[in-house]
């Protein structure tokens, strides 16, 4: 008896013209970006004058023990969601939001979109860049209100995670959102990024390491970097996508350069 999953010699191979991917991709509107950038990083500063001035008090304590225990402050939850929590976490992580990060750069190369992988390296590297910056400027402590269901070191405020999980994701999500020309496509890929990155934010303070404060200022403003870069740093990246020397990061260019070599 054959196997139906053998394919015999007879059987035609799907032909490579059936699968037709953007040779650039379509743009983003770059008002809309900077009309969503200017409302996060309004919502940013807000956040960071309520923090200044000593206003979030209630707020920070209120979030920290909506997810804890009375008496003993313990994680309210079951061990399952404990875990969903720190798996959620560990998204915005150091080690898998960068793995993700590299990732979706070769495979927007492999894709042909050198455009958008350029201006994704781009967001994030600048969001790491101005997220370090916003710590030492403003720094905060630790809450120590509840226990700490995890390690975390480092200023608060911000909260790293939060803030470079928005940059990531959310600048993903628009650089593969090019590959359609469907708002309604594009508005649900951006939009599940930012509920993603917003779930990663708020796990920050379910695990106790960071005050809502922090993780709100920093979803806002990495967020907001995400639209403003999008906007701002389009041409520079198109700009270095065009470059002949940038031809030779694109897997796909190599990989036919050294077919058509091979054929020699």
């Amino acid at each position: 008896m054959s196997n139906p999953d053998t394919v015999h010699p007879q059987e035609h191979p799907i032909p490579a013209q059936a699968i037709r991917l953007p040779q650039r991709g379509f743009t983003i509107n770059r008002r809309k970006a900077l009309l969503a950038a200017g409302i996060l990083w309004l919502g940013f500063a807000v956040m960071v004058w309520l923090v200044l001035a000593g206003r979030t008090g209630a707020f920070d304590e209120m979030g920290l023990l909506a997810a804890r225990r009375e008496g003993n402050l313990d994680f309210a939850g079951s061990h399952l969601m404990l875990e969903i929590v720190r798996d959620t976490t560990a998204l915005g992580g150091v080690f898998l939001r960068n793995l993700f990060a590299v990732g979706a750069v070769v495979a927007l190369l492999f894709l042909g979109l050198r455009r958008e992988a350029v201006l994704f390296a781009m967001t994030v590297t600048g969001g790491w860049i101005a997220n370090t910056a916003l710590k030492g400027i403003v720094g905060r402590d630790r809450p120590q209100i509840v226990p700490h269901l995890m390690e975390a070191g480092g200023e608060s405020f911000p909260s790293g995670h939060s803030f470079n999980a928005a940059v990531v994701y959310i600048a993903m999500a628009l650089a593969f959102a090019s590959m359609s020309s469907r708002h309604s496509v594009r508005y649900t890929i951006v939009g599940s990024a930012m509920v993603l990155s917003a779930m990663i934010a708020w796990s920050r303070v379910m695990l106790g390491v960071h005050f809502p404060s922090d993780v709100t200022a920093g979803w806002l403003g990495g967020a907001g970097w995400a639209f403003l870069a999008a906007a701002l740093l389009y041409k520079p990246a198109k700009a270095a996508a065009d470059r002949q020397v940038a031809g030779t990061l694109d897997p796909a260019t190599a990989a036919h350069s050294g077919h058509s070599a091979a054929q020699r």
